[in-house]
């Protein structure tokens, strides 16, 4: 396995990174136990080191498996998770970029994780009703704090990114490492993270 620069950062990952999104059963679909250790063992075996989930996947239980898997080499892995998408229907404030479901999404995230600390933290989804320097103050905020080392967007129109740059640098705010978009590889859909440029 090769390793490459995440981004516009010093950190390095793994040119392959593990979706979890389908570590568990709670949709309905996905992977068991067994089967997604078993995909985690193999992924970590052949050196890969980047693994993306989110909070709201398969209803928080692929945030609490990676964290069974990585527990015993925590340090060695790039955790990847994401917030915005709606965790409880009955509670407005579960749901998008805004402080509170920020703040709250990364309190319960880390300990799912098994975590004290998350590597590459992100807003999954473009939330129009949030306003740009809300969210991204609150991202620098966690940043600052130590419970996140870089932040990344998903699913976001480009003129929100180039907006999110500009007043980043204009404020002395961190910006966004990576942006994560679908990509059209060959007919098939998948993820990609790619870099944000600092100019």
């Amino acid at each position: 396995m090769q390793y490459k620069l995440l981004g516009n950062t010093g950190l390095r990952v793994s040119e392959l990174c593990l979706g979890a999104m389908t570590f568990g059963e709670k949709w309905e679909w996905g992977a068991n136990r067994e089967t997604s250790q078993a995909m985690f063992e193999t992924f970590a075996e052949a050196g890969g080191n980047f693994i993306d989930t989110a909070n709201v996947y398969t209803n928080g239980t692929s945030e609490k498996m990676l964290g069974e898997f990585v527990r015993s080499e925590r340090d060695r892995f790039v955790i990847a998770t994401k917030y915005t998408v709606m965790i409880n229907p009955t509670d407005p404030h579960s749901s998008g970029n805004q402080r509170k479901n920020l703040v709250r999404s990364l309190d319960a995230s880390p300990k799912r994780l098994n975590t004290d600390y998350i590597d590459l933290y992100g807003m999954h989804m473009w939330d129009p009703v949030t306003p740009v320097k809300e969210m991204i103050r609150t991202l620098d905020d966690v940043v600052r704090s130590g419970k996140v080392m870089y932040v990344s967007i998903s699913d976001a129109p480009a003129w929100i990114m180039s907006r999110v740059r500009m007043i980043a640098q204009l404020k002395n705010i961190t910006p966004f490492a990576t942006i994560q978009l679908e990509y059209n590889l060959v007919g098939s859909a998948t993820q990609v993270m790619m870099r944000c440029s600092d100019g």
